[in-house]
């Protein structure tokens, strides 16, 4: 069970998808013009990255090596053809809102990054809580990518009007979906500089090689020696 916690921990807070990874940027700068799409999409993402890592995993030793990438976008699309009919018919208005960018949840580098790089490797529970923690990660941030842009560029909050304040248009446009990620990206690396420790000055053991901090005369020295 601390495995599968460790996993949420991991997608929602340490490589969070959209503020530390800065993965899935297309739905993250296109839909997120109100809370309600930023949610909207992050939810159906999740939907789909928790079923498409449980059957990779469930069937990671069957699918052959050589075809393991047409296979998972094989999956991945039968999830979304479902995911798309449900919307139609339950949730008209949203699946109207997020258009051509819920069929695309197909080619989304999170869903396919977390197949290949986690989902195929492990065992069944892990790789749901891994596609759990991966895809809340995703629904916080474009949630509050979202809320941001509706409250500064619409002057509405979930529809609802804020008091004198209209807001102002270009949040609410794409040139305005740039500057709030980039000011949460901002922020969010500025609290982590503050209150995280200062990485300590590494050791020199004498292997050079492949090594980044290796000054001019060390690598002289290498090269001499061989």
């Amino acid at each position: 069970m601390g495995k599968c916690l460790e996993r949420l921990y991991n997608g929602i807070i340490k490589e969070n998808p959209t503020f530390v990874l800065i993965l899935g940027m297309c739905p993250t700068l296109a839909v997120t013009s109100s809370l309600i799409n930023g949610a909207g999409m992050g939810l159906s993402t999740m939907v789909v990255l928790v079923l498409s890592n449980c059957f990779i995993s469930l069937l990671r030793n069957i699918i052959p090596n050589g075809v393991r990438v047409p296979a998972f976008i094989v999956i991945v699309a039968s999830f979304v053809t479902i995911l798309q009919f449900m919307l139609e018919a339950y949730l008209p208005s949203l699946n109207a809102a997020l258009g051509i960018y819920i069929p695309l949840i197909v080619v989304n580098c999170i869903i396919l990054g977390r197949a290949e790089s986690y989902a195929s490797k492990n065992p069944v529970l892990p790789s749901i809580f891994d596609g759990l923690g991966m895809g809340l990660g995703f629904t916080i941030a474009l949630s509050i990518l979202g809320g941001f842009r509706e409250i500064i560029g619409a002057g509405t909050i979930l529809g609802i009007n804020i008091p004198h304040w209209d807001g102002i248009g270009i949040f609410v446009m794409a040139p305005g979906a740039f500057f709030v990620l980039a000011a949460l990206i901002a922020t969010q690396n500025y609290i982590k500089m503050k209150h995280g420790q200062k990485p300590k000055d590494k050791i020199c053991d004498g292997n050079c090689q492949g090594c980044a901090m290796a000054t001019e005369h060390c690598k002289e020295d290498t090269k001499e020696e061989a």
